[in-house]
């Protein structure tokens, strides 16, 4: 006697009937009307000031500054924080660090370990990009980014972002922008979670304070 037939076989047959055979149906473009960003693309400063408030919202801590500016700056956010060991991705421009002082750096060449990061004081990294409307920065690996594990362990993330060049209004514009198969990580804000009675807790599984360097020319 033949078993009978699973309700899987069953659905999975009525849904073959219904279609007959499908394999020679070209594929049809999906219409896709909706816009790509609500925000002003076409407004640097507008955007620069969107991911501005966004960054906060997220309580990330931001600040602005100029080119020249720049390692002043870090020198500055570092030093504020009693920073005194600070790791440096791989291609990371040398200027960035040139005020640090005394400061010590050290060069990631993939041997520090999840253990040694963890007993840094501060991160400092670039970025691929960062979007406007969602207040998100995205790393890839790429030059001054270095492997996840950086962004992911110290509890100090200080992120530099390049205005205009770096901020894009939207998720579907940075989208066409990023490379599908480098290690992406998406930073919405310092590291968060909360439990059923809403209580945040910050630093559970990445940095515990992120601070954004937003520079302009």
């Amino acid at each position: 006697m033949n078993p009978l037939p699973s309700a899987r076989d069953l659905i999975l047959g009525r849904v073959r009937a219904a279609l007959g055979d499908a394999s020679t149906v070209p594929e049809q473009p999906l219409a896709r009307g909706y816009l790509s960003t609500h925000a002003p693309a076409d407004d640097p400063a507008a955007l620069l000031d969107l991911l501005h408030r966004n960054l906060a919202d997220y309580r990330a801590l931001v600040h602005r500054c100029t080119e020249a500016e720049l390692p002043s700056r870090i020198h500055e956010l570092l030093a504020a924080r009693g920073s005194r060991t600070v790791v440096l991705p791989a291609g990371l421009p040398p200027s960035w660090l040139s005020a640090a002082g005394d400061t010590e750096l050290l060069p990631d060449d993939g041997s520090l370990t999840a253990a040694r990061l963890d007993a840094v004081d501060s991160v400092v990294t670039g970025c691929a990009l960062a979007i406007a409307e969602t207040g998100t920065i995205v790393l890839d690996g790429g030059p001054g980014q270095g492997r996840r594990l950086l962004s992911l362990v110290p509890d100090h993330h200080l992120c530099v972002v390049r205005a205009p060049e770096q901020v894009v209004a939207s998720v579907p514009l940075a989208l066409p922008r990023l490379v599908p198969a480098r290690p992406q990580t998406w930073i919405s804000g310092p590291s968060a979670t909360s439990d059923i009675e809403l209580d945040r807790v910050e630093g559970v599984h990445g940095p515990r304070t992120l601070e954004v360097l937003l520079v302009t020319a």
